[in-house]
């Protein structure tokens, strides 16, 4: 049905914050099926420092395997979703799930690495500039997706912190985020 989709939604190195948790629930409430797994299985952190802390401790592999449990519960053609460390653990999973309706990347993407099946919708918001994603990075990543013959957008945000969308960070950023939420509830709409 146009309008409802299947989403997961990967949190940040943060761990499962509030905001992720409020942004799985708005997205409920505009009528999507919606996952939102802990990838650490341990409480959410406040600093960037426990959380890459927490992500080394948990390892990698761990948090792809915890992401894969969580897809169980959805159709193959859900859109994959994700906040910054979180955007990476939906694009790694996308090789697995060619079927999937988009991929929504917020606060970051993965490498650019993936196998991005022909024609996949991806959307991508970054702060401008970006601590974590350069120009370069940037530049890597849309050769990547057009390589792959994706449809993307990539939105910018001026002025913002890396992680603007979430309002118990320092980089949080009300009118962004309300913009951003506006780009992806219409790329969602279209899944």
């Amino acid at each position: 049905m146009v309008g409802m989709a299947a989403v997961a939604l990967f949190h940040s190195v943060y761990g499962l914050r509030p905001a992720v948790r409020q942004a799985a629930e708005r997205l409920r409430a505009a009528g999507h099926q919606v996952v939102v797994p802990d990838l650490y299985g341990m409480p959410a952190v406040d600093t960037l420092d426990e959380g890459f802390a927490l992500a080394d401790a948990v390892g990698w592999e761990t948090m792809l395997e915890r992401a894969r449990a969580a897809l169980r519960e959805l159709p193959g053609n859900a859109v994959l979703a994700g906040y910054s460390m979180g955007s990476g653990v939906a694009e790694a999973l996308l090789s697995e799930r060619s079927e999937a309706a988009g991929l929504l990347l917020i606060a970051g993407a993965g490498s650019g690495q993936v196998t991005v099946p022909a024609g996949s919708r991806v959307q991508l918001h970054l702060a401008d500039p970006d601590d974590f994603f350069s120009p370069t990075d940037l530049e890597a990543w849309i050769k990547a997706m057009t390589a792959a013959g994706a449809v993307f957008e990539v939105f910018r945000y001026p002025g913002v912190g890396h992680l603007w969308t979430d309002s118990g960070l320092v980089d949080y950023d009300g009118l962004a985020d309300d913009l951003a939420w506006q780009r992806c509830a219409e790329f969602l709409r279209l899944s």
